[in-house]
Parts: structure tokens; sequence; C-alpha cells
């Protein structure tokens, strides 16, 4: 890696993301199925029903992640983005995710979170963990984020501010599908 590398470093869950895959590209079959053969009121609120529940797999499961960026850290969760410039953070660690302490926060990131089977075996003892394991992965992601305070941390302005912001489009999309869903219910 370039000590002074200028690209994105994005972490996320490979295997949330597919999961969330497989869930959304059933629900636009069942879509796709109900706009082709139920032109009803009754099959608009179906379609709107499982809209919801491919973009509940979207929200849930595609959409966390973490985003290493020169200027700054994004953290993108369920429902809300925060931006976090890197002379803002002060501790990084894991639980069961990530976690990003600043001086007055502490930020979780659900992009990247630790298997329970690999926390058991690492209680338990016995059992050796899989050189490859969602610890280990975990642990990189923090020492990449260390790396990226210590070398951007200083270069960010004092005044610089945490910014969160929800996301829109998910809850915009959330709000038109279940509106749709009561009025065609309402008019059945």
């Amino acid at each position: 890696m370039n000590s002074k590398s200028l690209e994105n470093e994005q972490y996320l869950s490979q295997s949330n993301r597919i999961t969330a895959v497989v869930v959304m590209v059933i629900g636009a079959l069942g879509v796709i199925d109900i706009l082709a053969e139920w032109r009803t009121l009754g099959g608009l609120v179906a379609g709107c029903v499982i809209g919801l529940v491919v973009l509940a797999a979207y929200v849930g499961l595609f959409r966390p992640s973490v985003t290493l960026r020169p200027g700054d850290l994004l953290i993108r969760n369920h429902l809300r983005d925060h931006v976090v410039p890197w002379n803002k953070i002060t501790d990084v660690d894991v639980t069961d995710i990530l976690r990003i302490h600043t001086d007055d926060r502490r930020l979780r990131c659900p992009g990247v979170q630790l298997v329970m089977r690999d926390i058991r075996k690492q209680r338990a003892g016995g059992r050796k963990l899989k050189a490859e394991n969602s610890m280990s992965r975990a642990e990189f992601v923090v020492d990449r984020i260390d790396y990226h305070v210590n070398l951007y941390g200083g270069t960010g302005s004092a005044d610089a501010e945490i910014v969160t912001s929800w996301a829109r489009p998910e809850l915009t999309i959330a709000a038109v599908l279940a509106v749709v869903a009561l009025v065609a219910q309402l008019l059945r």
C-alpha cells in the first residue's frame, strides 16, 4: 500500500451483501410476476409490500459500509450517514461491530462486524480460528483506520465537525411505497 494513498477504501460485510442480493433478486422476480399477472389494486398492494421487503433487505444488509477517504471517514449505517473528519477520531475498537470514538460520541458501524461463531471460538480457546475469519478482517479495518488517523489526523481543520445525515433516497422510497400501498388498500 502507498503511504499517501489518495484512493477510497471501502469495508463491508460480504456475506450480508450476498444475502441482500439474493433477497432483492427474488423480490424483483416477484414484482415482475405481479406486474405481469395481477393488474388489480390487490396486486399493487402486494407489489408495494414486496418492494418494502426488498428495500428493507437493501437497507439492512447491503447499505452498511465504512469508507476511508483522504479527507474523512464515511460511515454508512442503515438509515444514517456519518462523515467524520480524521482529526475528530480518538479511538477505534471492535466489540461485536466496529466502533468509532470521538470526543463526544461513539459511532457504531454495522458494515464491519464479527461473526458470533468466531467470538465463541475465541472465548472457548479450544478450537483454533481459521486464518481468514471475521476477527482478523475487523482488526485489519481497525489498523487501516488507525493508519489513516495517524496520516491525516493532523491535516484537518480544527473546527471541522461530524456531519450526520439521513438516508433520504431510501426513506423517500419507503414512504412512497407505503403511501401507494395504503391508498390502494383503501380503494379496494
